[in-house]
């Protein structure tokens, strides 16, 4: 049993990942799904996709590995966080589609809520904003729109689940119902100062608390799996959402360590250690993980649109065919050229918080064309980022400019967006070795806790640089080019 299955179930696709004894990861499965809009600005997952992909995925990943589940000492989970399932307890069957991180369908809602003075106590407890990117709002709209759903879970028939949750439900065939800590804090509902739900909220929202999971520790007992899924029981014993597991898989441990993952969105947590910081910058406060009942917090800067921006030149302009296109295509713009694309198609994230913009893009000419479109696309990830760091900055001086910003996910294989990311950030930018590093956080998190990995001080001293960039842009030009920004975002953002 020197085996560990991470499973890493995305905003766009379900992946499993074996590691082995010695943290590498040596097999991979990936399945993109199906996404959903049904009205603009919902975004919808089938919930049968997600579990389909995820567990043919973790059987893919074994036979890749030639390996048997006998080999496998646990599981690790990490998961799109937000995201919404209510299902029968009875059938397993959900009533109604996922409502995705990205839905905001719920933004009227939160705009009364704010304006009846709610969201004071609702950021003191739950260190979040009033907005619908988080759960609890979705919750509220499935209870009131599916018929008869508040009655059924009034009566203990329905149950609610961030991913992991559902997954975890899934797995154990009904018999866990049970979250960890990080993804609790993301739902709304979850006062992360006292470490329990909050009936206070839950009875704002009319939400009937028997429908909400237990909360544990990362790593720990969750259950173990049908014996019928992969031809033995295997326990589960880590899960976090999939910016805390990649802040755990980045072993940033102590206050002050920095990390940015670009997936769909860009996500920057900074890690506080026991102090809850009360933000001024419309960052959000979080707990980056939590280890014998004692939760480590963060502030975190969330983007809606990172790697998304990819997708959207692939998908809706369709100037390209391909995500690894886009670099060699951003090469050949003219520089003369400065667009500002704003990738607002969701709304905007920290710290700005529109749920009502739009994207849109600036200082178009006659000559602009899919190079100049690819190169404003990646840099607008490089602009984001900085908005969160300058916001971080702000509201937490100790250590918060450390200099070096860790970073990881999909589009930090990307030399170039990664040295535009230095130079508009000015500060260091480290690539680690394993750019894995949502899936080998609960790998981790699984294997510390069935002892086979180190523990926490031995995991930090395993992390390994790939490449740093330093920053080679002057002062003047990068504060030109930030200014512009800034002008578009003021120019993008709704009339509220």
């Amino acid at each position: 049993m020197t085996h560990i299955l991470a499973i890493d179930q995305g905003t766009t696709s379900s992946r499993a990942i074996i590691f082995d004894g010695d943290m590498q990861p040596i097999a991979s499965a990936q399945e993109e799904f199906t996404q959903h809009f049904p009205q603009s600005g919902w975004v919808e997952h089938d919930v049968s996709d997600i579990w389909s992909s995820t567990a043919s995925t973790c059987r893919g990943a074994i036979e890749k590995a030639g390996i048997t589940a006998k080999q496998i000492a646990g599981i690790g989970i990490t998961n799109q966080r937000e995201t919404v399932i209510v299902w029968d307890k009875d059938t397993g069957q959900p009533i109604h589609n996922a409502i995705v991180w990205q839905d905001r369908r719920t933004s009227q809602m939160c705009q009364d809520l704010k304006a009846d003075g709610f969201e004071e106590m609702v950021t003191y407890r739950t260190g979040l904003l009033l907005d619908p990117y988080f759960s609890g709002t979705k919750l509220k709209w499935l209870l009131d729109h599916v018929e008869g759903a508040r009655d059924k879970a009034r009566s203990g028939q329905l149950l609610f689940g961030t991913v992991d949750c559902f997954l975890i439900w899934k797995l154990t065939g009904g018999k866990s119902h049970v979250t960890d800590a990080t993804n609790a804090a993301r739902t709304m509902l979850y006062d992360i100062r006292k470490g329990r739900w909050s009936q206070t909220i839950c009875d704002k929202f009319d939400i009937p608390m028997e429908m909400l999971p237990e909360v544990r520790d990362c790593a720990g007992d969750f259950g173990h799996t049908r014996a019928d899924l992969f031809g033995e029981e295997l326990p589960i014993l880590g899960v976090a959402g999939d910016q805390q597991a990649a802040t755990i898989g980045q072993a940033c441990f102590e206050p002050g360590m920095l990390k940015s993952t670009y997936g769909t969105g860009c996500f920057a947590l900074l890690n506080t250690g026991d102090t809850l910081v009360e933000s001024k910058s419309r960052l959000l406060g979080t707990i980056a993980y939590q280890f014998d009942g004692k939760p480590t917090y963060a502030l975190e800067g969330s983007i809606f649109i990172a790697g998304a921006v990819v997708q959207w030149l692939r998908d809706g302009l369709k100037i390209i065919r391909e995500a690894k296109e886009t670099q060699p295509l951003a090469e050949t713009a003219d520089t003369g050229q400065e667009l500002y694309l704003v990738p607002a198609f969701t709304g905007l994230g920290a710290p700005y918080w529109d749920a009502e913009s739009r994207g849109a893009i600036y200082g178009l000419t006659r000559n602009s064309g899919p190079a100049e479109f690819a190169r404003a696309a990646l840099e607008s990830v490089g602009f984001q980022t900085r908005d969160l760091l300058e916001a971080m900055k702000a509201d937490w001086d100790d250590g918060a400019d450390a200099g070096v910003l860790r970073v990881d996910g999909g589009m930090s294989a990307s030399d170039w967006s990664m040295q535009f990311l230095s130079d508009i950030i000015g500060a260091s930018v480290d690539r680690p070795k394993v750019l894995e590093t949502t899936a080998l956080g609960v790998a981790w998190l699984a294997g510390m806790q069935a002892g086979i990995y180190p523990d926490q001080a031995g995991f930090a001293k395993n992390w390994a640089l790939d490449q740093r960039f330093e920053p080679k842009m002057d002062e003047a030009t990068r504060d030109r080019r930030y200014a512009g920004w800034k002008d578009a975002i003021s120019r993008t953002l709704s009339q509220r």
